[in-house]
């Protein structure tokens, strides 16, 4: 689940002031990641686990921490998955970012680092290091730039049609193959009484989940990737216009709002699922274990997943999962580098990784060997050999894209939604968005 988007010129403004020392306007000094931690004085961190079920994880941790170095004051900054990023934009137009603090990969992770605000890390993470060989190679290149590792993975996260098996059972459905069969199978859902698809739109940003997924499947790939950068992009392959056409389809046949889509919360949309009103809920792993929590009326043996399928004849690639590892960077500017260092080691060990990838958190830990069928639910299990397995992963659209281009489809996703835009529409203001930024 995730929330983004920090326009340019906010983040230039942000980063002009946080690098912009405390004595006559020079920089501080670059953090030493590899030096011994001192254990004393207070460690900040900026976390997206606010809220239940996750909140305790890293509650829970830093009491641990705290228990095992009494001099050392873990102060955390819970924040939810919409709300990190107003934090984010907060604390560095401040200069106040704290030790630790979260990231979505692609140009968002980029942007930080770039801007000096992220700890170069390879001497301590980069693979053949001790802890770097803790995670698999692919999530510590999801944060390297120029043969450089700036960013501690947490958990592996990809996007899955989750589906309440009964409901497909009463309606006489299987689990559909192709993108048409997903359209049909909506008519007899909705005759037995089930909410087809659930989904809300009121953050922007699911839509593009459901669009990035259909441009991988009806964009070339090599294409689709030189889009993603200003300097290459072109953003007029035929592709997109069909994934517009065919999303469009989707919120008018499947979904109960249709054009009301961009005034419901995507946790709205989770809570039908989890409570036996919609059949389907397109959704990260992630959130698995939080639609089949204790109290739901979805059991976790009523809960399958499916990729979403391809449509027919599509030119791309139907073997691409969309997904990212998330993690955290490290404060460049911060004089307790070397413990926050230590402190992430520490929340990445064996045992924290396989808490993090259990129930009732269900957050695939990057951590080699952490999910298992032993130690995750079944669903949790299932999406992440699936990640594992994919031709390639690709990044959700506002990450991978610079911001400008990034807002041109937070705003495209929503006026398809709504009727206001053509895709012919949407993709004008897309490409005027990637000259703005070129």
């Amino acid at each position: 689940m995730h929330a983004r988007s920090l326009t340019a010129a906010a983040f230039a403004a942000a980063t002009a002031l946080a690098l912009v020392g405390c004595a006559g306007g020079e920089p501080a000094p670059a953090a030493d990641v590899t030096a011994e931690p001192e254990y004393s004085g207070t460690l900040s961190i900026l976390t997206k686990f606010a809220g239940e079920p996750l909140g305790p994880y890293f509650e829970d941790i830093a009491a641990a921490y705290e228990t095992e170095h009494p001099d050392v004051n873990v102060e955390l900054i819970q924040e939810t998955d919409q709300s990190v990023k107003d934090k984010t934009k907060t604390l560095t137009a401040s200069g106040a970012l704290p030790d630790i603090y979260f990231t979505w990969t692609g140009d968002w992770a980029e942007n930080f680092i770039t801007g000096g605000l992220a700890a170069d890390l390879s001497e301590v993470i980069a693979p053949g290091t001790e802890w770097g060989d803790r995670f698999g190679q692919a999530s510590l290149d999801a944060f390297a730039i120029d043969g450089k590792y700036y960013g501690v993975p947490l958990y592996n996260n990809g996007k899955f049609m989750g589906y309440n098996t009964a409901a497909f059972a009463e309606a006489g459905i299987e689990v559909p193959t192709t993108f048409e069969e997903l359209i049909d199978s909506c008519g007899p859902l909705r005759d037995v009484g089930y909410e087809p698809i659930a989904f809300g739109n009121k953050d922007g940003w699911p839509a593009l989940h459901y669009l990035q997924q259909l441009f991988a499947y009806n964009v070339p790939t090599d294409v689709l990737h030189a889009d993603f950068d200003p300097a290459t992009a072109e953003w007029t392959d035929a592709g997109y216009l069909t994934s517009l056409e065919q999303f469009k389809t989707l919120v008018d046949d499947c979904t109960n709002s249709g054009t009301g889509t961009n005034g419901v919360l995507y946790t709205t949309a989770q809570e039908a699922l989890a409570g036996g009103r919609a059949a389907m809920y397109y959704q990260e792993i992630l959130e698995f274990d939080t639609v089949t929590a204790e109290g739901n009326a979805l059991t976790p043996d009523e809960f399958g997943i499916f990729q979403l399928p391809a449509p027919e004849g599509a030119p791309g690639d139907p073997g691409a999962i969309e997904g990212s590892p998330e993690g955290y960077l490290i404060n460049a500017k911060s004089p307790r580098a070397a413990l926050a260092v230590d402190f992430m080691k520490y929340v990445t060990n064996d045992e924290n990784a396989k808490t993090l990838s259990s129930p009732p958190y269900g957050q695939p830990s990057t951590v080699v060997g952490a999910v298992t069928e032993e130690t995750s639910s079944r669903a949790v299990f299932e999406g992440i050999t699936k990640v594992n397995e994919a031709s390639q992963i690709v990044i959700w659209l506002d990450t991978v894209t610079v911001p400008e281009v990034a807002d041109a489809w937070l705003a495209g996703g929503e006026a398809i939604i709504s009727g206001s835009s053509t895709p012919e529409q949407v993709m004008e203001s897309v490409q005027g968005a990637n000259s703005s930024a070129q």
